[in-house]
Order: C-alpha cells, then structure tokens, then sequence
C-alpha cells in the first residue's frame, strides 16, 4: 500500500547510526517530508505578502500586529482542543483535513484583499489550520520512523524548513513587488492542497491509539500531564522561560541593528542571514553528535550559549562579532528545537502526544506574545540594550533551570511498563535501597525485592492493600506504551 512505512523502506534501525540517508529510505517519512516542505513554501510567500497587503491597507506597523495577533490566538484559544482531537482521530486524517481547510481559505484571501476585517478573519482561521495540523504532525512521526531515527527525521524537516525561509523570503518580495499579493496567495493555496494529497496516502505502520474519555475530560487531562510528568514540567518551565526572552530579541532585532549597532537594512541582512545560516548547520552537526532522542541536557544546554550571545549583542557595537554570534545562536536555536521535538515524541505515549505537543504550543505563544509587550515597553523606558541584556538572562535562567532539572531527572530509575492486555500498567520504579528491617514481612506487597517480573493480579491486589488505585479499565495499548 503506498506510503507504508515499513522494514523494506528503511523502517527498522540497522547496523549503522541512523542518518538522513535512512530516514529518506522510509517512503512514509518521504510523503510527510515532502507535505511539509511543500507547504513551508506557501507559508513563506504567503507570510510576505500578508505583511505587504495589510501595510498598504493599514499604513501603519500597529497594523500589521494586528495581523500577528490574528494568528496567535487561536492557539491560546484552541490548542487544548486540537489536542484532544488528535488525540482521539488518527493524525494524518487531521492533518489531511486542515490543508483542506487552509486551501479554500488562502483562495479566498485574493478576493477579500480590499477588506481589512476580512484579511483578519481569513488569517485568523488559517492559523486555526496550524493549530490542529502541527502537533497532528508531531504526534504522527514516532509512528513512521522508529525512536533511534527521530534525531534524523526531525532534523531533516526542521533544516528543509530552515533553507525553505532564507532561499523564498528574497524571492516572495520580488513576486510582491511585480505582481502583486494575490499571485503568492494563490501559490500558498495550492501549496496546502499539493500537501493534502501527499499525506492522504501514508499508513503508518505503527498508528497511534485514540484516547479513552470525554472530550472535556481529554482536555483536561492534558493540562494535568503538563503537570504530574515531572520531565514535562520542567520542560514546560524552560519553554516558557525561553519564550519571555525570544519573542522581544527576535522583534527588536531590527532596533538594535539601527540603533546600537548603526547599521542600515543591509547590516540588518546580514543579522538575519546567520541566523538561518547557523539554524541550517546545527541539524547537520547535531545528527553526528547522537541519536539518542532522550537527551534533556541537549535541549537545555543551548539555552546557556544563546543567553551569552545575548549578552554579547548588548555589549558589541562591532558588526562581524555581531554576525558571528547570532550565527551561534542560529546553531544553538535548531540544536534545541531538534532535540525537544524528538525528546517530547520519545517521552510522551502516543495517546497524549497531541494533547502535550498543542499545550506546548500554548506555553510557547503565550511567552512569545507577553515578551513582545514587555519589550516594547521595556525599549521605551530603559533602551534597547537593556532588552537583550533580560533577553540573556532569561535565557541563562532557562538553561541552568533545565540542566539542574535534567539531572536530577536522569538519577532516577524508569518507571516498569507492564502490557496488560489492552492497557499498559505503569508500576513505581524499584526502591533503591533494601528495607532497613531485615525481619519485615516479605510478602509481594512489602517486599522491595519483589520481582520486576512480579504478575499484574499480584500488582494490583499490591495496589488495593495499599489504598493506591488498580490500572484503568479496558483501552487502546500505545506502541510507546509497550516495553521496548
């Protein structure tokens, strides 16, 4: 069946690490790759020519952050939702949907150009797309590749994402500029639907368990796995301290390459060019360092280099050391991405991983738009090098939050994954030390060397005695879930 991912399209791990090479073998990463670069094209053009259209609407920059605002909230709005419902229907299928979606839309956007309003709301519903088809995404890879390869896959579509950006940008304002918007709008239109159709073949060969439960239920369980894993919560606490941060540099950007640096659009270019320069190369360096995706100090570590680089942009009025550390930040910046991504699908059991990747989602949005207001006001009030000098330090503070967190995480032994049936039974992990009295009943309940082979009736009448409840009742078993 076309599309299904499987041991002859490169789907078991072989004798060598798993690189690009492997990942590509496997005809159902190909699709997905293919889906998403594709439609990163139209994203591209259509981001360039939203930003002109609604500027010669609007005339003026509060404008056009109207339209950013526009497609940030429906992922404060919708995010636990769409989690919930991918979650609960088969991933591709959703994915597959929100292209269509965003197809009808973007072909509307050339018809409602001379309305403002109507800019808004077609980009405000095309984010809405976004929301459900990125953890859609998220959630359907680990089904496609297997764990030691997820390094490889997801640094591939984060540098084709990458190169996408740098190589289209320039080429979408010259479409703009001598064509007009609709011609780009169109493009993104058809992008979406170029992408649909790529992903509507792919089976996985391991597809993930709908989640059991009421739909408000689901949602709230999704908060609460934020909140009980004691890795997504340390996650969830770097993310947001790294979004306070990113959302301010990443803005003013062009303030400090004007104002502290005294250089013109051109400085500014370059600024921005070794950024994604940096971005493209950490992927490429990243698969040669390990492929192992349960790596946190990889995703926390970066933190501490782009804090510095920070704090080095705050200080320099020199352009070349300017450029090469925003070119290290560029590497640290997808060292990181690439890691949390793969940590997060090698972590979460594939019946939560919607629901964990959209909360994620949120928490990063949520950062990223305070961080605008407050460094903007912060701008205003103290200058634009005191933005990068908090931007560097909440940076450090995520970084050192997250290495602290991680090793303490690391010392602790993994939990024990019983198949029972259709359920997976999560028993504690072993104690570490022997009972202190060695006379002390040795019954299944009380002895701390009870056998990890110990049998699920013996665990559960354990559980009962102890007043901690049994395992849940019938449902789906996750390939996550079983142990490896």
């Amino acid at each position: 069946m076309p599309g299904r991912a499987s041991k002859h399209d490169g789907h078991m791990t072989t004798a060598r690490p798993p690189g690009l090479r492997t990942v590509f073998a496997n005809r159902g990463y190909r699709r997905l790759f293919a889906a998403q670069t594709i439609s990163r094209w139209g994203d591209t053009v259509n981001t360039v020519a939203l930003v002109v259209l609604v500027f010669r609407l609007t005339g003026s920059g509060l404008g056009v952050s109207g339209a950013v605002i526009a497609e940030i909230l429906p992922v404060l709005l919708l995010a636990p939702v769409a989690g919930a419902m991918i979650d609960r229907l088969p991933p591709t299928q959703v994915m597959v949907a929100a292209d269509l979606w965003r197809t009808a839309l973007a072909g509307m956007l050339p018809l409602a150009d001379h309305h403002l309003a109507a800019v808004y709301a077609i980009a405000f519903e095309l984010s809405v797309g976004a929301v459900f088809f990125n953890p859609a995404s998220a959630s359907v890879l680990p089904s496609i590749v297997n764990e030691q390869e997820l390094i490889a896959a997801n640094s591939g579509l984060w540098s084709a994402a990458v190169v996408s950006q740098i190589a289209l940008a320039p080429a979408s304002g010259a479409l703009v500029a001598t064509w007009g918007v609709a011609p780009a709008f169109w493009l993104n239109a058809a992008s979406f639907a170029i992408s649909a159709a790529t992903l509507a073949p792919i089976r996985p060969a391991n597809p993930p368990q709908a989640a059991n439960g009421s739909w408000p239920g689901r949602i709230r369980e999704g908060a609460r796995l934020l909140i009980a894993d004691p890795l997504l919560r340390l996650l969830a606490i770097v993310q947001l301290l790294a979004a306070l941060s990113a959302g301010a540099t990443s803005a003013l950007l062009v303030i400090l390459a004007e104002r502290h640096l005294g250089t013109g659009p051109g400085g500014f270019g370059l600024l921005l060019g070794a950024i994604g320069a940096g971005a493209a190369l950490g992927p490429f360096l990243l698969t040669r360092l390990t492929t192992s995706a349960r790596r946190p100090a990889l995703v926390c570590g970066p933190y501490l280099l782009r804090g510095l680089v920070d704090l080095v942009l705050a200080t320099t009025r020199n352009l070349p050391t300017a450029i090469a550390a925003l070119g290290l930040y560029g590497v640290g910046t997808s060292i990181a991405m690439v890691t949390y991504t793969s940590l997060l699908q090698a972590h979460v059991p594939a019946h939560n991983r919607g629901r964990v990747s959209a909360g994620y989602d949120m928490i990063w949005q949520t950062g990223w738009l305070a961080s605008l207001g407050l460094g903007g006001a912060a701008d205003n009030a103290l200058g634009i090098q005191a933005v990068y000098i908090l931007g560097g330090v909440l940076l450090l503070l995520a970084g050192s939050t997250g290495l602290s967190g991680a090793a303490a995480h690391q010392k602790l032994p993994p939990p024990v994954r019983e198949p029972t049936g259709r359920n997976t039974l999560i028993r504690d992990p072993p104690p570490r030390f022997p009972p202190q009295d060695p006379s002390a009943s040795t019954s299944p309940c009380t002895d701390s060397r009870r056998p990890r082979h110990a049998t699920v009736g013996t665990v559960r009448l354990c559980r009962q005695r102890s007043g901690v409840p049994g395992p849940p009742g019938p449902g789906p078993t996750s390939r996550a879930g079983r142990r490896r």
